[in-house]
């Protein structure tokens, strides 16, 4: 199924533009140059020296060419098979790695360094149980190794296995007494398992080996809150902040603290401090909106944001935080005024304004919208965005016309930005230029091959007109890679079945879809009509209802379906 998304409406989402989101790198093979070889010496370590210069150079293929070349000369080395082993596992190429090392432990079975290799690239694996092997074998030979023991744990850890972290930590801070790490994990450990005295004094045990420390200290308000001991709360972030004067964090959460105990002037002083700093520092907002807008804290976040206001009244960057704030807590009114303090010059302007247009639009007042936005478009002409999101309004206002004009105008501005493309495409498909919407489509499918909504809208468009279905499955299977939980794309592929007259296969996907969305009126019919072809039509007729329930768009179409079978039972 088609899940036509209002892209105003995940103007809420543009938070994670705000705080700078990091990308996830994809690490691209450079291609294999072919390495071309001159009269040289047949020795080993003439070839270790080339791999040395190779990877000091930053090229993996010519190390891994020279380093083999080296082992060929010397197969017994274990040193240079490590060294392969290692570029190859930096290179993500971790069948040869994996080989070299058995090759190592097959004749020396407690050779550390490659039992330590072992481990980490079952590790990058999620192999947890080999992993945890490797690293248990390196610490019967070697108890020192504190790194492994940190390793170990935080494997147990993450699997839920305590009672073994905690053998793991106990190990290491009886063979390291120094370790704070291992102090501070089994503080972690005790709190879990509630024995909140001995995590306390872990905490403190690390507190002492590692005085600077701040995470220690936050695990300990943890412990005094749950215990309502609000004094020690107090005196603790107070410490924090004797040590750190720039945290954050913990002005604001003493901010905070002070404003829930009426303590308001305390709680004031300490917020206008921090809007003066943010004036200055943007980290000071970046730590707000990391610590109370994206867990969602909106209350809090509405309490700080008001006081640091008061030491920065003029801040485009306090405003807008306030309107995100307001916004959360479902103060729109209030979100709207901030948002519209935001200055053009702010870096925040675009995405205020989008916020702006989205709560008229989220008060029913289109037109307004509609006006706000032209205004936005008329005094920043090269904005495409804006262009783009007059053109979704536009869109949902049902005037396609100056819909796609506004969305061709966005394009020629930046004519690589594949979602200017798929809003044009759903617009052509709307306003009945079928065709055209299925290139466009393609055009987005160009430009970003893991688009998973335009895979999606192109499949089901096929399925939808009964063509191309062997392609539309492809193109809706490749999709579900990238969103694998979709409950519109799980419609699309049943729909894909359903139209090739595979009904059981339909059924059971579609079955999942109504189960990811139950209340989607497509998706429902959609079951509908798949139970219907297996003869099941008390199911059917179930769906049916639901669908007309939900508010199906073709209402009467539905009925007619429920009609038919009331008839035949």
């Amino acid at each position: 199924m088609i899940k036509v998304i209002k892209t105003l409406a995940i103007a809420t989402m543009a938070l994670s533009g705000l705080i700078g989101c990091s990308l996830e790198k994809q690490l691209v093979q450079p291609e294999r140059e072919e390495v071309v070889e001159y009269a040289r010496p047949a020795n080993q370590f003439y070839y270790y020296t080339e791999a040395q210069l190779a990877a000091r150079q930053g090229d993996p293929d010519k190390t891994i060419y020279y380093l083999r070349k080296a082992v060929e000369l010397d197969p017994d080395s274990a040193y240079l098979k490590r060294e392969l082993a290692l570029v190859y596992a930096r290179q993500k190429d971790y069948d040869p790695a994996l080989a070299l090392i058995d090759e190592i432990l097959l004749i020396e079975p407690e050779d550390v360094e490659a039992l330590i290799l072992l481990g980490k690239i079952k590790q990058t694996q999620k192999k947890y149980t080999e992993a945890r092997q490797a690293y248990e074998t390196v610490l019967t030979i070697d108890r020192d190794n504190q790194n492994i023991y940190l390793l170990l744990g935080g494997i147990y850890l993450q699997e839920n296995q305590t009672e073994d972290a905690l053998r793991v930590y106990l190990e290491l801070v009886q063979q390291h007494p120094e370790s704070y790490s291992g102090f501070f994990f089994l503080g972690k450990i005790y709190t879990k398992q509630g024995h909140l005295a001995k995590a306390e004094k872990a905490f403190k045990k690390a507190l002492v080996i590692e005085p600077a420390l701040l995470e220690p200290r936050y695990e300990m308000v943890k412990i005094y809150e749950s215990q309502g001991k609000n004094e020690l709360v107090i005196r603790t972030y107070q410490q924090i902040l004797h040590n750190n004067p720039n945290e954050v964090r913990a002005a604001a959460e003493l901010g905070l603290l002070f404003w829930k105990k009426g303590r308001k002037k305390e709680a004031n002083a300490i917020f206008t401090e921090l809007g003066q700093r943010s004036d200055e520092d943007f980290d000071v907002t970046l730590k707000i909106v990391q610590n109370y807008l994206e867990p969602n804290r909106y209350k809090d976040a509405v309490v700080i944001t008001a006081g640091m206001l008061a030491g920065a009244p003029k801040s485009s960057d306090m405003h807008h935080i306030a309107g995100l704030s307001y916004y959360g807590d479902k103060q729109s009114a209030k979100a709207l005024q901030h948002f519209r303090q935001v200055e053009s010059s702010s870096r925040f302007y675009p995405d205020a304004v989008v916020h702006i247009a989205f709560l008229y639009q989220e008060q029913d007042k289109t037109p307004e919208a509609i006006e706000f936005m032209k205004s936005a478009v008329e005094n920043h002409p090269d904005n495409a965005d804006f262009k783009y999101f007059l053109g979704t309004l536009y869109e949902e206002n049902e005037e396609y016309v100056q819909a796609e004009n506004l969305l061709k105008k966005a394009i020629a501005i930046e004519p690589e930005e594949a979602k200017f493309y798929f809003r044009l495409g759903v617009v052509y498909d709307k306003s009945g230029k079928k065709e055209v919407s299925i290139n466009t489509m393609r055009t987005v499918i160009q430009i970003d091959p893991k688009h998973a909504n335009a895979l999606n809208y192109l499949g089901y468009t096929y399925a939808d007109l009964g063509r191309n279905l062997d392609e539309a499955e492809q193109l809706i299977k490749e999709a579900l890679k990238y969103k694998p939980d979709d409950g519109y794309i799980t419609d699309s592929l049943g729909w894909v079945y359903y139209k090739k007259g595979l009904y059981e296969e339909a059924l059971q996907i579609l079955k999942k879809a109504a189960e990811l969305v139950p209340d989607d009126p497509i998706i429902l019919e959609h079951l509908g009509d798949a139970y219907l072809k297996t003869n099941d039509r008390t199911n059917a007729l179930k769906y049916y209802e639901l669908s007309v329930e939900h508010n199906h768009k073709d209402k009467s179409a539905v009925e007619e379906k429920i009609k038919t079978i009331k008839e035949d039972l």
